[in-house]
Formats: C-alpha cells, structure tokens, sequence
C-alpha cells in the first residue's frame, strides 16, 4: 500500500488549526458576517417564490421585486414585534421585585421549619435568580434586535441576493458538468435549508400561538411576548424548549404562586409534545441529516462565533460547512456519515459510495 507524503496527523492538526483561524476570523466581523449569513439564508427560504414566478413568465423585475419585498415585510414586522416586546420586558422584571423578596422569604420560613439551615439557604438563594433567567430571554431578543438594528445593511444584501438569484442559478447549472459534486452539495444544502426553515417555522408559528392562548387562559402577564420568545428559541436546537419555557414559568411563579407555574409547565410541555415530538420529525424528516452530538455542538460553535444569532442560525450554518467541506468531497462520505449517525448507502451505478445525509 502506498504511504500518503503528508502524515494523516498533520493534515488533521493543520485541518484544526485552520478551523479555528476562519472561526475567530468571523467572530471579529460578527457584526456584518451575522447579518450576511441571515441574508442569505433569507433568500434561499424564498427562493421558491422566485422559481414560481419564473415558471409563469413574469419579468425579471418582479421575479426580484416580490422576494424581496416579502422579505422587508417580515423583517419589518420582527423587528417592531421584538422592539415592543423587548421593551415591555425591561419594564416589567422590576415591578416583580417585592413579590420576589416575599417568595423568598416564605420559602425560607417554610425551609426552617423543616430542619433547613441558614447557611444552606443562602446558598440555594444565591443559586436560584429568577431575575438571570428573564436576563437570559433579554439578552436573546437584545441579540435578535442588535441585529435588526442594522437593517440598512441587511435590506442592501437582501437586495444585492435577490438581484443576483437568477444569474446564481444560472451559473450553478452551468457548473453541473464541471464540478458535479460542489454544485450537488450547494443545491442539498439550499433545498435543505428551505425545507428546515419552513417546516420549522410553520409548527414554531403553530407552538407560539398555542403557548400565548395557554398563557392567556392562566393569566401570565405579556403572552404575546412570551409567544414571540416561543417562536424564536423554535430554531434553537436542543435547548429552545428550555430557553422558551423559563422566563413564563418563573414569571408565573411570581404572579400566580407554584399552582400557575406548574399549569405553564404542563401547558407547555403538552404543546411541545405535539408539536415538536409527534409531528416535526414527520415535516421534517432527513433535512438536517445532523446527529444529536452535531447539533448540539453546532449550537455551542456558532453562538461563540456569532452570539445570539449564531443560536438561531446553528443548522443553516452546519449545512452550508457541511455541504462545503464534506459533501462537495466524494472522498469524505465516510465523514458525512459519521456526523449524520448513518451508514454510508452505494448508489446504483456509481463505483463511489456517497452519503446523501
């Protein structure tokens, strides 16, 4: 067998180490590399629309025109929805704090009865803060609205995008021949992401509003917020649920007492279950084609690269790495398999063995 030139080791540790230089790269631009990425996954989201016009003959113009001004709609309706809210909630985590100084003395009271120590308290006290968890729902829409803070830039590249789709496309299948396998990986990843985006939000919508009538129905304060946060933490893998849940059901706990907090929970978890459990991965199926280590390591990678944003755009940033580092490369199927969790599948009539994960 012949010995490749280069150690497998030192191709691994320069692999590494220019990971890490383009990662640190682009958390020094997070600030235009954030806004570019949610641009362009933007674009590709309503990509169909443009492919619909196309079909039916419109002219060039309008197939530009119409994705962009549904882009600018929705990112206008964020952007006013995250600002009110966002708002309302720095006001409202200060009208709470007698109510809180009273919990905890209740509970203490209630602790010391029981054979609970001083000493102990104090440090269960210094531990449970529901004020950081409110501080963590801010911090994630603050994240969310700095962003949407430059909407010049954002309108400019969405703009700029949606000018240069069908050129893009054009130049794609011209490629097909050349570079098959770059041009298969980068249309994976769009239809991939479309399909992720939309499935997504349409049972992030669908979970948003059965959480504002619950939330409604028992009384929390400011539901559309919570719905709004909802929504959002819906692109979060892994810990979206968590994010989403906590802020309402410490608020309950303050407003309502233990009873309300405990019908937020189960309200909830009974809307997650449905939504997220039962029906999703129906939707969804192999759009992701991430396993579980991945996607959790997505999100731990891409929020220290880019900060909130980088949460909520963790699987569209996995897939475009994906789609160029490893499906554009025939050679690493066994790589897109390990990250994927399945076997690598031969395809008739094709001496290779590639993973269409």
């Amino acid at each position: 067998m012949r010995q490749p030139l280069v150690p497998r080791a030192l191709i691994v540790l320069v692999g590494i180490a220019g990971a890490l230089i383009v990662l640190f790269g682009l958390r020094e631009v997070a600030s235009l590399a954030g806004p570019f990425v949610l641009a362009l996954v933007l674009v590709i989201a309503v990509s169909p629309v443009r492919g619909w016009l196309l079909r039916v003959g419109a002219p060039q113009w309008v197939q530009v025109a119409v994705p962009f001004l549904i882009l600018v709609l929705v990112l206008l309706g964020m952007a006013g929805v995250l600002s009110v809210t966002a708002l309302q909630l720095s006001e409202l985590a200060p009208a709470y704090a007698g109510r809180f100084e009273k919990l905890i003395a209740d509970g203490r009271a209630f602790a010391i009865e029981h054979g609970v120590s001083n000493e102990q308290l104090d440090r269960a006290v210094a531990s449970f803060d529901p004020g950081r968890v409110i501080e963590i729902a801010q911090s994630l829409l603050g994240g969310v609205i700095g962003v949407f803070s430059a909407l010049f830039l954002i309108f400019v590249l969405l703009l700029a995008m949606c000018l240069d789709a069908p050129a893009t496309s054009r130049v794609l299948r011209s490629g097909e021949g050349r570079s098959a396998a770059l041009v298969e990986a980068l249309g994976r990843f769009a239809r991939k992401t479309r399909r992720y985006l939309i499935v997504s939000t349409v049972f992030g919508v669908i979970n948003a509003i059965l959480n504002v009538i619950a939330l409604y129905l028992i009384g929390v304060p400011l539901p559309l917020l919570w719905g709004v946060l909802a929504l959002i933490a819906n692109y979060i893998p892994n810990i979206g649920f968590v994010i989403a849940l906590l802020p309402p059901a410490m608020l309950a706990l303050l407003d309502g007492g233990l009873n309300e907090m405990v019908l937020v929970i189960v309200a909830y978890v009974i809307a997650n279950v449905v939504t997220q459990s039962l029906l999703l991965p129906k939707f969804l199926g192999d759009a992701v084609g991430l396993s579980t280590t991945m996607t959790f390591l997505s999100l731990i990678v891409w929020t220290f690269v880019l900060g909130p944003l980088g949460a909520i755009l963790a699987i569209p940033l996995s897939l475009l790495a994906k789609a160029l580092l490893i499906d554009s490369d025939p050679s690493a199927a066994w790589a897109g398999a390990l990250i994927s969790n399945r076997p690598i599948t031969p395809r008739a009539g094709s001496a290779s063995h590639r993973s269409d994960a």
